[in-house]
């Protein structure tokens, strides 16, 4: 007979089951709780990076969720040493549909290593260009410059090529501009370069550049490269160029 059965003796056992199990429920997920807002606040208080934190938390999670499971199953009277010896005939195909899982885990304990990239990120991955909002167990957690989440397997960032765009100084922001073939090209280049520079977010070093890359029979296609030290801004960055060069069109009539 188990603890809380004895303290519900006389109780009908299917009651006493269900309140047993619900018991062990809501304490592990109080305790949960609890070590997750003091891993939180330890890390404020020392200054740790937040996807150390996270994964802790992950880990800590798992574990008292597994011991909540072997808890509930001895008060139903199940065997755990059997139910553990058992799992063992089983255990290569218990193996082989884990082992995604333990390599999401393995993967996201070498990116934490290496310090590939942390939570506040902004990376680039598969094609998703998204801000590191989570770094879990399994998954990291992006979210998209238009607040889309994307979720995606730690793994991938041992396979696949990722970009971490926070880890350099600064971002290029790349604008494509068509000219018309009759413009004096070294005076719009010069007055595109020293326009832009009047927008607060780009950089004087390096400087704007215009790139002229193809010359057509109708038009100049060129590239306007500037800087900035903001990689979550590109596309509200992008738009404010596109209105200077739009103004410039204009009033030049181009």
């Amino acid at each position: 007979m188990t603890f809380i059965e004895n303290i519900l003796k006389g109780f009908d056992p299917i009651l006493v089951d269900i309140i047993s199990i619900s018991i062990i429920l809501i304490v592990a997920f109080i305790i949960i709780k609890i070590i997750n807002y003091f891993l939180k606040k330890t890390g404020q208080r020392f200054d740790l990076e937040m996807t150390v934190i996270q994964v802790l938390q992950e880990i800590i999670k798992y574990t008292i969720i597994l011991f909540a499971v072997v808890l509930i199953l001895n008060e139903l009277g199940i065997n755990v040493s059997a139910l553990i010896l058992s799992l063992g005939i089983v255990g290569v195909a218990v193996g082989f549909a884990a082992r995604d899982t333990l390599s999401n885990f393995i993967a996201g304990l070498f990116v934490l290593g290496n310090k590939s990239f942390k939570v506040g990120d902004v990376i680039e991955v598969s094609d998703q260009i998204g801000k590191v909002t989570k770094m879990g167990f399994r998954v990291t957690t992006l979210t998209t410059f238009d607040n889309k989440i994307i979720t995606v397997p730690n793994s991938l960032f041992s396979t696949a090529a990722y970009l971490n765009y926070t880890a350099v100084k600064n971002r290029r922001v790349e604008l494509n501009i068509t000219l018309p073939l009759d413009v004096d090209l070294d005076e719009a280049m010069d007055y595109i370069e020293k326009k832009v520079l009047n927008l607060d977010w780009v950089l004087r070093d390096p400087k704007p550049k215009v790139m002229i890359y193809e010359i057509s029979d109708t038009n100049i296609k060129a590239t306007l490269n500037v800087w900035t030290h903001d990689p979550w801004s590109v596309l509200d960055h992008q738009s404010s160029l596109a209105k200077e060069i739009k103004e410039y069109m204009v009033r030049n009539n181009a």
